[in-house]
């Protein structure tokens, strides 16, 4: 029921309404200064005076005209995107998988800070990006942005969750309809983002009918309107009868390209000389009269294919294995050994070698001369055992991509997250990320960030993909850290937030994966927070003896080791998936990155056979803490120690 305002009418807002329905091309968005704080801004409807009184003229009026886009706020989106934080990512082991040996990274925290953050250490390396940023309903829900707001100042209003499981913000009856506030969020974002990219990288971006118009027009700004590769019509449900005149089944993937001459996208179709090379034909089975061509199954193994050295039975009955020194201990199909390095294995697992063999994938040959493989006996295999590559598959995937996808929605990524124990329904499907990432070409080794990452739908595509292909993709997935409703089912079973739920997926679904798959299915989790360093500022008669005991540490005291490990490489513009590893010698511990491109002790009175053992790893940079020395003649003691030994070695303190 509608409360009673109990006050007067307000003329000038119905007359504002009125000329909106006689002229709405005349209506934008001002602030409402009267009711605007300067921790939250209110928009109101305005009037464009000019173009109502070019609306009242037969004449062309004087003034200065302008192809633009604008919006109440834009530049100050552009003013936080480019503004300095005092922030930094804190590294948490304990919640992370594999933490010494993976390459990817889930980050906690505001995505704008996160970027911020990652541009050094990233610029020009993601080649591919995915992004479901919260839709503008129109449905009175915004996403809300302040950039100064903590995470506790979040959760001072209640909203609803988007297909991402972001929070969208409900406006207040002055604010309305309006697209101010939402597009000041994603410009600023998408600024910081694009220095990321790689030359030939790409992003998807997820979006709603109400601010794909708006979208386009920022990407056609932030992006160059000559980069856009193209929109894509998504059906993201069937049927349904919410929305007044129609049902709202669509929404939009808008694609860009950072520089669209390099970039590698759209498929080429099969030359001939390639299809030349499909000289066999299928005679049996459902793809009678196909022509295939055919990929050996076996590989050098290495040692890192513990579950590809196997026995495989030829159709004349004697059993098939790589060649090499180690072999199982009993002859029978799919009975499989730890490969040493000197062993050879094959391209798949067992399983999925017996699952493309009920397709009709794989293909014996008889062969007269030496083979890779040996018999049961430890002689040269007479048989050579390869993988069909169809024709008619390779000349689909040749073919340029339609602009509309109707298959993949967004129910299928309720069931996937059910078949893993998360109860949440906000998700995208993993199929439409592993389509979009797989029509890049020449990236299976790309660097693939998803900064709305919701229940990290991205890193569980990518893993799969690189299962599938046998790619080396990385991924870096950003989400903040926003509470689940407490009548959810997901609060009710531990998850308390949106990145609980992320992070959990990724364990849930890496572990499927690994022991099937040599593939990367670990990751490090990071969380922005605030800086390490202390933030104490006085003037000179302030200083009391309470106040030189604080400054006798310029780093807080709840900061570890690693925090100041991963400080110094977020300064120094390195990546966060550098190999790491700690050595303790004579009571210190020596932090080695990627085996000296980067070591640091930050231990006090570091001793001379410490800093001696530091230099003959000859690092690229060695970093120190600036309050363990006790006076500047052991700091400059150190580095002329180290650049005796070291001389090409750069040497800081934090």
């Amino acid at each position: 029921m509608e409360k009673m305002k109990m006050e007067s009418i307000d003329i000038m807002g119905n007359n504002v309404e009125k000329i909106g329905m006689l002229f709405p091309n005349c209506i934008t968005e001002a602030l409402d200064e009267e009711n605007s704080t300067p921790e939250k801004k209110i928009y109101k409807k305005a009037i464009d005076f000019e173009m109502l009184r070019q609306m009242l003229s037969k004449d062309v009026l004087e003034g200065d005209e302008a192809y633009e886009f604008s919006w109440v706020g834009k530049k100050a989106a552009i003013v936080e995107a480019n503004k300095a934080i005092r922030k930094t990512l804190r590294p948490c082991p304990e919640e992370s998988v594999d933490w010494d040996n993976t390459e990817n990274v889930y980050i906690e925290g505001d995505n704008l800070e996160a970027l911020k953050l990652l541009q050094e250490s990233y610029l020009g390396k993601v080649k591919i990006m995915y992004i479901d940023p919260p839709y503008n309903t129109g449905n009175d829900f915004i996403y809300r942005d302040d950039f100064t707001q903590s995470i506790d100042e979040y959760d001072e209003e209640s909203g609803i969750y988007d297909d991402s499981g972001n929070k969208l913000f409900k406006n207040t009856d002055s604010n309305g309809r309006f697209h101010s506030d939402w597009c000041s969020m994603i410009y600023s974002r998408l600024l910081l983002a694009r220095n990321l990219l790689s030359d030939d990288g790409v992003i998807f971006i997820s979006i709603g009918q109400a601010e794909e118009y708006n979208l386009t027009k920022i990407c056609n700004e932030i992006f160059g309107e000559q980069n856009q590769v193209g929109i894509i019509s998504r059906m993201m449900k069937s049927g349904g009868n919410k929305g007044q005149y129609f049902s709202p089944n669509m929404e939009y993937v808008l694609v860009y390209a950072k520089e669209i001459t390099c970039l590698g996208f759209f498929r080429e179709p099969l030359s001939d000389d390639i299809k030349k090379t499909y000289n066999h034909e299928e005679t049996e089975g459902e793809r009678t009269g196909e022509m295939f061509t055919i990929k050996g199954l076996c590989q050098p193994g290495l040692g890192i294919r513990p579950n590809q050295r196997y026995w495989i039975e030829a159709p004349d009955g004697s059993f098939l294995i790589p060649r090499g020194k180690n072999f199982p201990a009993s002859i029978v199909e799919g009975e499989k050994i730890l490969p040493t390095d000197e062993d050879t294995c094959w391209k798949w697992t067992y399983d999925r070698y017996a699952e493309e063999k009920k397709k009709g994938n794989i293909y014996f040959h008889k062969s007269t001369s030496a083979t890779a493989l040996v018999n049961e006996n430890g002689e040269t295999a007479q048989w050579n055992v390869f993988n069909k590559i169809w024709l008619s598959d390779r000349e689909s995937e040749g073919r340029v991509p339609v602009d509309l996808i109707t298959k993949w929605e967004n129910r299928i990524s309720s069931k996937e997250l059910k078949d893993l124990g998360i109860p949440f329904d906000f998700a995208k499907p993993t199929e439409l990320i592993k389509y979009l990432v797989s029509l890049v070409q020449k990236n299976k080794n790309a660097i693939v960030m998803d900064f709305f990452s919701g229940s990290a739908t991205s890193a569980d595509a990518v893993m799969q993909l690189n299962a599938e292909d046998g790619g080396k993709r990385k991924f870096i997935m950003i989400q903040l850290p926003e509470e689940n409703d407490e009548l959810s089912d997901a609060y009710k079973s531990g998850y308390k937030t949106i990145c609980d739920i992320g992070k959990e997926r990724i364990r849930r679904a890496g572990g499927r994966l690994e022991t099937e798959h040599d593939i990367d299915t670990g990751f490090r989790v990071f969380k922005v927070d605030d800086t390490n360093m202390k933030d104490v500022y006085y003037s000179a008669n302030e200083y009391n003896q309470s106040v030189l005991d604080l400054l006798e540490s310029n780093i807080k005291e709840d900061r570890t080791s690693l925090d100041l490990l991963f400080g110094c490489i977020i300064e120094w513009g390195l990546p966060l998936d550098m190999k790491y590893k700690a050595i303790q010698k004579e009571g210190c511990t020596i932090h080695v990155c990627d085996d000296g491109d980067l070591v640091a002790c930050f231990d006090n009175n570091i001793p001379d056979s410490v800093i001696d053992e530091i230099s003959k790893m000859q690092p690229l940079r060695a970093v120190f803490r600036d309050s363990g020395f006790t006076n500047s003649p052991q700091k400059i003691n150190l580095e002329e120690r180290i650049k005796h030994i070291a001389p090409y070695t750069s040497v800081k303190v934090i």
